[in-house]
């Protein structure tokens, strides 16, 4: 048990009846509060392809982690480096150092919780190939994997100003790398825009089941978001869809469903995380000195000259391999303290209960699917709406995308949150604060749409709330 959760007990030796009076009394103000039990151990449940694939389709989604997984340089020719079109600036130099726990296509890794994957990728990604890159305040060891973005441009002066920026603020450069030779690039001075309160963080979304949540159709969604509209408005429960500017579709990948399609997700991390030019996004970002561009654009394309699985681009490689990629099994084997099954199943019955499936919602049905059986008329049980959400004061970013507000968020999925150490778009949420009960709890603050559910969730017991990080825990 872990520590401060137990108060000693002493017995006097004056008579049993004393003795009894005081256990009685002491476990009447000493009893467990409820607690995150922590990341769910055994089988991870998650990394595998779906179990309808073809063999020419299975030979894709091999491909395409491969290539999910490779790393990449400036010139592709350092050592244990191969691609190509790295920077010139870059958050990090490799799709899966971003989405690796606890298997390839996951959210930020932790050495402390899964330790084959090693510390932060960012640190060494700082360093590979002899990078003049410093570490800033905000990138640890142990994680999590961010990026940063600053809300408001700058006057002239250096104050924040009210015009929007939004955009990512990449946290390395490729100067003074050795395959980058006469470029030189500062790294943004995060410390200032903190000290300004202009620059906020967002950890990876996990990709598992990314295929299905694709394949959801808009009218679905829809269906969803009007279903339970008395219950719904009585709770202070809103929501609606991020869309498309350009043809009014549902957008549903990414922290504020900004992103439309697998392709379209890939070919902006690709550019934005890695700074690699491609089909989707054929321009280099920022504008960067003459002396850091090294490569023809774009520099990932449709390999023309080749043939099989090697002949799409490592933007559509991406997309195959996220696409076929399965949905994390749930599991109540492994969850640190050991919870009867008993408990779970209260659990779930208590998250319906405090109506939290309101906007997780536990299951959505995908339309048919020219890919493949697993993809096609399947209850994709992904707890999620797919709507943003007024989150409130305490969670906004002050950034807009698409149709989410600087207050809004998509409800995240819950499918695999067994095994996530890190919770909320910047993962403020994690072991040392609270964890999964705390990223729960931030739920609740001025202007949340959640705070009638979570008025529910504080009158629980703590048995009952228990119950429900264990339920939480087995997905």
């Amino acid at each position: 048990m872990r520590s401060g959760q137990f108060v000693a007990i002493a017995f006097l030796a004056t008579g049993a009846s004393l003795g009894m009076a005081l256990c009685a009394q002491t476990q009447s103000v000493s009893r467990p509060s409820a607690q995150d039990p922590g990341v769910r151990t055994g089988s991870m449940g998650a990394g595998t392809p779906l179990s309808t694939l073809t063999a020419a389709q299975m030979q894709y989604f091999q491909d395409g982690l491969s290539r999910f997984m490779q790393v990449d340089s400036v010139s592709g020719a350092i050592p244990g480096e191969p691609g190509t079109g790295l920077g010139p600036t870059f958050n990090s130099n490799s799709c899966g150092s971003c989405h690796a726990q606890p298997a390839q296509g996951g959210s930020s890794p932790s050495a402390g919780e899964f330790p084959h994957i090693g510390p932060n990728p960012q640190i060494a990604a700082a360093s590979d190939a002899s990078g003049a890159n410093h570490i800033p305040f905000f990138i640890t060891s142990d994680g999590p994997v961010r990026e940063a973005r600053f809300p408001f441009l700058l006057t002239s002066n250096g104050s924040v100003s009210p015009t929007p920026d939004g955009g990512v603020h990449d946290v390395f450069t490729i100067s003074g790398r050795t395959d980058a030779a006469g470029c030189s690039m500062s790294q943004p001075d995060f410390e200032r825009m903190e000290q300004l309160h202009n620059v906020i963080f967002r950890i990876p979304t996990p990709v598992f089941g990314a295929g299905l949540i694709e394949n959801i159709p808009d009218a679905t969604i829809l269906a969803n978001m009007n279903a339970s509209t008395g219950l719904k408005r009585q709770l202070g429960i809103a929501g609606h869809p991020n869309t498309s500017a350009n043809d009014g579709t549902i957008t549903r990948f990414g922290w504020k469903a900004q992103n439309k399609s697998l392709t379209i997700f890939s070919g902006e991390a690709y550019n934005v995380e890695i700074g690699v030019t491609n089909e989707g996004f054929p321009s280099e970002r920022g504008n960067p000195p003459a002396a850091c561009l090294y490569n023809p654009t774009p520099e990932d394309s449709t390999n023309f000259n080749a043939a099989g699985v090697s002949v799409p681009s490592d933007v559509v490689a991406f997309s195959d391999f996220m696409r076929f990629l399965a949905p994390p099994a749930p599991s109540t084997e492994g969850i640190p303290g050991n919870p009867s099954p008993q408990s779970v199943e209260n659990g779930r019955n208590v998250f319906s209960q405090v109506h939290c499936d309101l906007c997780h919602t536990p299951a959505l049905q995908t339309g048919p699917s020219y890919y493949t059986p697993a993809l096609s008329q399947q209850n994709a049980v992904l707890f999620s709406d797919l709507l943003v959400h007024n989150m409130g004061a305490g969670l906004a970013d002050n950034v807009s995308q698409g149709a989410a507000g600087p207050d809004e968020f998509r409800t995240a999925p819950l499918w695999g949150v067994g095994q996530r150490v890190f919770f909320l778009h910047d993962g403020r949420a994690n072991p040392a604060n609270g964890g999964l009960l705390k990223a729960i709890q931030s739920h609740a603050g001025q202007g949340s749409e959640a705070n009638g559910v979570m008025a529910m969730f504080d009158s629980l017991s703590d048995q009952q709330k228990q119950d429900l990080l264990n339920f939480l825990r087995s997905l």
